[in-house]
């Protein structure tokens, strides 16, 4: 049973960061009506420049202090996350209003290969470490009902920890604050949000920028347990599976699916894998969300879509 509980809590803690990047996506459909595939990428971006900028300020200015270079770095990270947004909407989004989907579903998959190809000319190709102080060290806990004690990650608990802060304040954004419902019917509907005097640019920018600093603490969490190298574009791609999951226009479904993803995963791998050779951690949640898009393809608190003829 312990061994049980430590496989759910993995799986738990590992499913708040699918949630977070999860997050993204669903920041930018709810404001733009269309899948951002370059949050990956965007993922990538924002670890590379906390990452390089933590190793450049004290060389630059000459300190050797890490909490300040950790600090400057998120700053710097933080205002290259805003000039993606701002450059996002003026090269791209700005002359795309009132296209069909699919055009800025296209969009976004040119930005996510501008900014890989941005990653590797900015920053260099390597493989970098983020350290940002969180223990590495596990923590054990209810020693006194499980022989042993379960094992846990003190630095999953963190992350954890941080991601479910982040998506709770970003979830009374959408839903308390005039900015989050006016992301809202810039999403329902472009044109009648202009016509009531919501400008269309700057609400872009603003969400581009919230998916861009969600980005960034993603980003910092998983550079910081795998080190920041090319493959956290890939772990970032969980979040399709995810969303799908969800539902596309729900924060709760990002959170609730993330959850269900990371445990299903762990579990699957440790129960069910030993059965199949192994890798089921591999393919676990696309299967599940192929099963999802075939019985219930708004997930499970998207909204239903009626069509009427």
């Amino acid at each position: 049973m312990g061994f049980f509980l430590e496989t759910v809590f993995g799986g738990l803690m590992v499913g708040m960061l699918y949630a977070l990047v999860a997050l993204g996506f669903v920041l930018i459909f709810k404001a733009s009506g269309v899948f951002n595939f370059a949050q990956g990428a965007m993922v990538l971006f924002a670890a590379l420049a906390m990452a390089r900028f933590a190793e450049w300020f004290p060389q630059w200015f000459g300190f050797s202090d890490p909490l300040l270079a950790n600090l400057l770095a998120f700053i710097a990270a933080v205002a290259s996350m805003v000039a993606v947004a701002w450059l996002v909407e003026r090269l791209a989004l700005r002359r795309l209003v009132n296209q069909e989907g699919v055009t800025l579903l296209m969009a976004t998959l040119g930005i996510s290969y501008f900014l890989d190809g941005a990653d590797q000319l900015l920053f260099g190709s390597a493989a970098y470490k983020i350290d940002v102080g969180m223990p590495k060290d596990p923590l054990i806990v209810l020693e006194n009902v499980f022989d042993g004690g379960l094992l846990l990650s003190k630095e999953d608990l963190y992350a954890a920890l941080i991601a479910a802060l982040l998506v709770a304040t970003l979830s009374l954004f959408f839903q308390k604050t005039r900015t989050g419902r006016a992301l809202r019917a810039v999403a329902d509907d472009h044109q009648a949000a202009q016509s009531i005097g919501i400008p269309l640019s700057r609400i872009w920018v603003i969400v581009w920028s919230v998916g861009g600093f969600v980005a960034l603490v993603a980003g910092v969490i998983w550079g910081s347990k795998l080190g920041v190298q090319f493959s956290i574009s890939l772990v970032a791609l969980k979040a399709f599976p995810v969303v799908i999951l969800g539902g596309l226009t729900s924060v709760p479904g990002a959170i609730v699916g993330g959850l269900l993803i990371g445990v299903g995963e762990k579990l699957s791998e440790i129960y069910l894998g030993p059965l199949v050779g192994g890798g089921i951690e591999n393919w676990f949640a696309y299967v599940l969300a192929l099963g999802f898009l075939l019985v219930r393809p708004q997930g499970l608190f998207g909204d239903k879509i009626i069509d009427r003829v």
